[in-house]
């Protein structure tokens, strides 16, 4: 049965998004003091990085960043590492994924995952295994528009080459990587079709984890968030009439509904629904003054879901109904 879901599954999955999340190895070390580690070190996968125990410093296109117990690190492909142990002990494991256009890359990837071994070039401390080229190709991001996400190409955080993963998300994260490295060396039923959802999984807690950072560093860049609140506002200008939701508008941004929502009211003095209630109410007065239009036309005109909505939303804004407000200004 599962030989024929997971197929079925990751066509979906290439349809929608136009790439497809594969793990390529997980790798456990456990690194002494003195541990002779490579000059640097890169390749065609994303790597994520989970220190267990110990202290480590990690050279990231000429930052430096001090890791300790439990933090995750995520570097993307094709940028130039180095790992400094900073502890008597380090206890880390590392996972290499990517993502992959058609089901002839992803065979070729787990064909190389499932035969641990293979030829390595220029990437000294990372994967043992042939990872494909078109791996290094394909950002992140566009999974993460697939989890529906709002990332879009302009936000800063997809130029970065790495990201420490912070927040609820981590714990989330560490434990799936753990299970993909479980069942990666193991050959248990269904080994395949696990594997693809947990890495799914994993996706999704990182593109949260992505959008939680994102939101912190907005609280530290003035003027961030008003910049980003006035773009979701235009959207919201150029959209209400189509009954878009609060939650798309914040997802326009790239920002969680809870925190748009604050930041929004912050800077407007308005909740962002409140507003979206105003623009339609607004238009619906405009169209009501044309007699020649019906009531449940217009609801549909100014964004509304029906004319029951339309009805109630209008009266607790206006103090009547449509058709008082018509009748009232055609007198």
């Amino acid at each position: 049965m599962f030989n024929k879901l997971l197929p079925a599954i990751e066509d979906d999955v290439i349809s929608a998004s136009g790439s497809i999340p594969v793990v390529i190895e997980g790798i456990e070390h456990i690194y002494d003091t003195g541990a002779s580690l490579p000059d640097m070190s890169y390749h065609n996968s994303h790597e994520l990085l989970y220190l267990r125990e110990g202290k480590i410093e990690a050279s990231i296109n000429g930052e430096t960043i001090t890791l300790d117990k439990g933090k995750i690190l995520i570097i993307r492909p094709l940028t130039r590492h180095k790992l400094i142990i900073k502890s008597r002990k380090a206890d880390m494991f590392n996972l290499y994924f990517g993502f992959v256009h058609d089901t002839e890359d992803l065979c070729s990837a787990r064909e190389g995952a499932n035969s641990q071994k293979g030829s390595v070039r220029n990437n000294a401390a990372g994967p043992s295994v042939m990872i494909p080229g078109s791996m290094a190709q394909i950002p992140l991001e566009n999974f993460l528009q697939f989890a529906d996400l709002g990332v879009t190409e302009d936000n800063e955080i997809t130029r970065q080459p790495y990201f420490v993963v912070t927040g609820s998300e981590k714990k989330e994260i560490s434990i799936l990587a753990e299970r993909i490295v479980d069942e990666m060396a193991n050959s248990k039923y269904s080994k395949d079709f696990m594997i693809h959802t947990l890495t799914v999984e994993l996706m999704i807690h990182l593109a949260r984890a992505m959008r939680n950072e994102w939101e912190e560093s907005l609280r530290v860049k003035n003027g961030k968030a008003k910049e980003l609140v006035l773009i979701a506002k235009q959207y919201m200008d150029d959209n209400f009439e189509r009954g878009i939701t609060v939650a798309e508008a914040a997802q326009y941004v790239f920002l969680s509904q809870g925190y748009f929502t604050r930041a929004f009211r912050d800077e407007l003095s308005i909740s962002p629904m409140n507003y979206l209630m105003q623009k339609r109410i607004d238009k619906a007065c405009e169209l009501l003054e044309n007699n020649e239009i019906k009531v449940s036309s217009i609801a549909v005109q100014s964004g509304f879901s029906s004319p029951q909505r339309f009805n109630v939303a209008f009266r607790k804004l206006m103090g009547m109904t449509p058709m008082e407000y018509r009748k009232m200004h055609s007198k």
